[in-house]
Protein backbone atom coordinates (compact mmCIF):
# COMPACT_ATOMS: atom_id res chain seq x y z
CA UNK A 1 0.00 0.00 0.00
CA UNK A 2 0.92 3.58 -0.46
CA UNK A 3 3.37 5.02 2.21
CA UNK A 4 0.30 6.09 4.85
CA UNK A 5 2.70 6.93 7.80
CA UNK A 6 2.06 10.33 6.69
CA UNK A 7 -1.86 10.20 7.76
CA UNK A 8 -1.26 8.11 10.26
CA UNK A 9 1.17 10.87 12.32
CA UNK A 10 -1.33 13.56 11.94
CA UNK A 11 -3.95 11.73 13.72
CA UNK A 12 -1.80 11.09 16.53
CA UNK A 13 -0.33 14.49 16.33
CA UNK A 14 -3.97 16.33 16.24
CA UNK A 15 -5.86 14.09 18.90
CA UNK A 16 -5.50 12.80 22.06
CA UNK A 17 -4.63 9.24 21.88
CA UNK A 18 -7.54 8.07 23.88
CA UNK A 19 -9.81 9.98 21.54
CA UNK A 20 -9.26 7.43 18.60
CA UNK A 21 -12.22 5.45 18.18
CA UNK A 22 -9.78 2.59 18.66
CA UNK A 23 -8.74 3.54 21.80
CA UNK A 24 -9.70 0.78 24.76
CA UNK A 25 -8.72 1.69 28.52
CA UNK A 26 -8.19 -2.26 28.82
CA UNK A 27 -6.49 -4.48 26.25
CA UNK A 28 -9.25 -7.21 27.77
CA UNK A 29 -9.97 -9.09 24.48
CA UNK A 30 -5.83 -9.11 23.67
CA UNK A 31 -5.44 -11.09 27.11
CA UNK A 32 -7.98 -12.91 26.24
CA UNK A 33 -6.29 -14.28 23.65
CA UNK A 34 -2.79 -14.41 25.36
CA UNK A 35 -4.93 -16.38 28.12
CA UNK A 36 -6.08 -18.93 25.69
CA UNK A 37 -2.20 -19.42 23.98
CA UNK A 38 -1.71 -19.99 27.71
CA UNK A 39 2.03 -17.96 26.85
CA UNK A 40 3.81 -16.36 29.13
CA UNK A 41 7.26 -14.58 28.10
CA UNK A 42 7.54 -15.25 25.05
CA UNK A 43 9.01 -13.37 22.05
CA UNK A 44 6.11 -11.04 21.07
CA UNK A 45 5.29 -8.74 18.07
CA UNK A 46 2.17 -6.12 18.44
CA UNK A 47 1.80 -5.00 14.78
CA UNK A 48 0.09 -1.50 14.99
CA UNK A 49 0.82 -1.19 18.82
CA UNK A 50 2.05 1.87 18.84
CA UNK A 51 -0.28 4.03 21.30
CA UNK A 52 -1.25 0.72 22.98
CA UNK A 53 -0.79 -0.16 26.25
CA UNK A 54 -0.80 -4.00 25.40
CA UNK A 55 2.94 -3.62 26.38
CA UNK A 56 2.17 -1.49 29.60
CA UNK A 57 0.15 -4.59 31.09
CA UNK A 58 2.88 -7.51 29.73
CA UNK A 59 5.82 -5.56 31.27
CA UNK A 60 3.52 -5.95 34.70
CA UNK A 61 2.69 -9.48 33.86
CA UNK A 62 6.42 -9.81 34.02
CA UNK A 63 6.98 -10.27 29.91
CA UNK A 64 10.36 -9.49 28.98
CA UNK A 65 10.57 -9.76 25.59
CA UNK A 66 8.66 -6.84 23.86
CA UNK A 67 8.67 -5.21 20.48
CA UNK A 68 6.23 -3.27 18.77
CA UNK A 69 5.90 -1.82 14.97
CA UNK A 70 3.98 0.84 13.97
CA UNK A 71 3.97 2.67 10.57
CA UNK A 72 3.66 5.95 12.45
CA UNK A 73 6.57 7.53 15.16
CA UNK A 74 3.97 9.94 16.69
CA UNK A 75 2.51 6.55 17.88
CA UNK A 76 5.70 5.11 19.29
CA UNK A 77 6.48 7.88 20.76
CA UNK A 78 2.71 7.80 22.72
CA UNK A 79 3.64 4.77 23.67
CA UNK A 80 7.07 5.71 25.23
CA UNK A 81 5.74 8.53 26.96
CA UNK A 82 3.61 6.48 28.76
CA UNK A 83 5.80 3.70 29.39
CA UNK A 84 8.01 6.23 31.25
CA UNK A 85 11.14 4.30 32.84
CA UNK A 86 10.38 1.41 31.80
CA UNK A 87 10.57 2.02 27.59
CA UNK A 88 14.00 0.97 27.06
CA UNK A 89 12.11 -2.33 27.92
CA UNK A 90 10.46 -2.60 24.64
CA UNK A 91 11.69 -2.33 21.50
CA UNK A 92 9.99 0.07 18.97
CA UNK A 93 9.97 0.04 14.83
CA UNK A 94 8.89 2.09 12.74
CA UNK A 95 7.75 0.64 9.79
CA UNK A 96 5.39 0.14 7.18
CA UNK A 97 4.21 -4.08 7.46
CA UNK A 98 3.86 -4.89 4.04
CA UNK A 99 7.63 -3.42 3.34
CA UNK A 100 9.06 -4.93 6.70
CA UNK A 101 11.10 -8.09 6.73
CA UNK A 102 11.35 -9.27 10.47
CA UNK A 103 14.97 -9.92 12.08
CA UNK A 104 13.87 -12.97 13.81
CA UNK A 105 11.13 -15.57 14.71
CA UNK A 106 8.70 -14.51 17.15
CA UNK A 107 6.24 -16.83 19.44
CA UNK A 108 3.40 -14.35 19.49
CA UNK A 109 2.45 -12.32 16.59
CA UNK A 110 -0.76 -9.94 17.61
CA UNK A 111 -2.54 -6.66 15.46
CA UNK A 112 -5.31 -5.51 16.67
CA UNK A 113 -7.03 -3.66 13.81
CA UNK A 114 -4.03 -3.21 11.03
CA UNK A 115 -5.16 -6.03 8.74
CA UNK A 116 -8.03 -4.72 7.99
CA UNK A 117 -6.70 -1.73 6.38
CA UNK A 118 -5.06 -4.01 3.73
CA UNK A 119 -7.48 -4.00 0.74
CA UNK A 120 -5.25 -3.99 -1.96
CA UNK A 121 -4.33 -7.67 -2.53
CA UNK A 122 -1.02 -7.43 -3.21
CA UNK A 123 -0.81 -5.81 0.22
CA UNK A 124 -1.85 -8.68 1.88
CA UNK A 125 0.34 -11.02 0.54
CA UNK A 126 3.21 -8.83 1.44
CA UNK A 127 1.66 -8.94 5.37
CA UNK A 128 1.50 -12.82 5.00
CA UNK A 129 4.73 -13.44 3.25
CA UNK A 130 6.15 -11.53 6.69
CA UNK A 131 4.08 -13.57 9.08
CA UNK A 132 5.30 -16.60 7.68
CA UNK A 133 9.14 -15.58 8.26
CA UNK A 134 7.86 -13.91 11.49
CA UNK A 135 6.31 -16.74 13.22
CA UNK A 136 8.03 -19.44 14.68
CA UNK A 137 7.27 -22.87 13.94
CA UNK A 138 4.29 -24.16 16.56
CA UNK A 139 4.12 -19.72 17.44
CA UNK A 140 0.60 -18.09 17.23
CA UNK A 141 -1.19 -15.52 15.25
CA UNK A 142 -3.66 -13.16 17.11
CA UNK A 143 -5.51 -10.84 14.69
CA UNK A 144 -8.76 -8.39 15.37
CA UNK A 145 -10.44 -7.24 12.23
CA UNK A 146 -13.87 -5.53 11.57
CA UNK A 147 -16.43 -8.29 11.50
CA UNK A 148 -18.56 -8.20 8.52
CA UNK A 149 -21.09 -6.04 10.09
CA UNK A 150 -18.40 -4.03 10.89
CA UNK A 151 -17.48 -0.47 9.95
CA UNK A 152 -16.97 -0.12 5.83
CA UNK A 153 -14.12 3.08 6.96
CA UNK A 154 -11.83 3.61 10.12
CA UNK A 155 -9.97 7.42 10.48
CA UNK A 156 -11.04 8.20 6.75
CA UNK A 157 -9.82 4.78 4.84
CA UNK A 158 -11.40 2.13 3.33
CA UNK A 159 -11.20 -1.13 5.20
CA UNK A 160 -12.01 -5.49 4.63
CA UNK A 161 -14.53 -6.94 7.13
CA UNK A 162 -13.74 -10.25 8.13
CA UNK A 163 -15.72 -13.30 9.52
CA UNK A 164 -12.53 -16.00 11.27
CA UNK A 165 -13.10 -18.60 8.21
CA UNK A 166 -12.18 -15.27 6.13
CA UNK A 167 -8.74 -14.83 7.82
CA UNK A 168 -8.04 -17.91 7.82
CA UNK A 169 -8.10 -18.24 3.93
CA UNK A 170 -6.20 -15.14 4.10
CA UNK A 171 -3.45 -16.80 5.91
CA UNK A 172 -3.31 -20.33 4.19
CA UNK A 173 -2.47 -23.43 5.16
CA UNK A 174 0.53 -22.45 7.08
CA UNK A 175 -1.91 -21.74 9.90
CA UNK A 176 -4.61 -23.16 11.94
CA UNK A 177 -7.80 -21.69 13.22
CA UNK A 178 -7.03 -22.67 16.81
CA UNK A 179 -9.57 -20.10 18.57
CA UNK A 180 -12.37 -17.54 17.36
CA UNK A 181 -14.93 -14.67 18.69
CA UNK A 182 -16.59 -12.04 18.38
CA UNK A 183 -15.91 -8.44 20.11
CA UNK A 184 -18.17 -5.32 20.47
CA UNK A 185 -15.90 -2.29 20.70
CA UNK A 186 -17.22 0.77 22.25
CA UNK A 187 -15.55 3.71 21.05
CA UNK A 188 -14.71 6.54 23.37
CA UNK A 189 -18.08 8.38 21.51
CA UNK A 190 -20.14 5.67 22.35
CA UNK A 191 -20.18 4.21 18.74
CA UNK A 192 -20.43 -0.17 18.29
CA UNK A 193 -17.78 -1.38 16.63
CA UNK A 194 -18.20 -5.10 15.80
CA UNK A 195 -14.67 -7.04 15.63
CA UNK A 196 -13.66 -10.73 14.83
CA UNK A 197 -11.30 -11.94 16.79
CA UNK A 198 -8.53 -15.23 15.73
CA UNK A 199 -6.27 -17.30 17.13
CA UNK A 200 -4.11 -19.23 14.53
CA UNK A 201 -1.10 -21.53 15.49
CA UNK A 202 1.85 -21.59 13.05
CA UNK A 203 1.63 -25.36 11.66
Amino acid sequence: MPDQSAHWNAVYESKAPTSVSWYQAYPKASLKAIDLIGAQDQPFLDVGGGASDLAAVLLERGWRDLTVLDISDAALAVQAQRLGDRAQEVVRIAANITEWVPPRAYGIWHDRAVFHFLTNAADRAAYVAALRVGVRPDGHVILATFAPDGPETCSGLPVRRYSAEGLAQELGDAFTLLHHWREVHQTPGGAEQPFTWAVFQRR
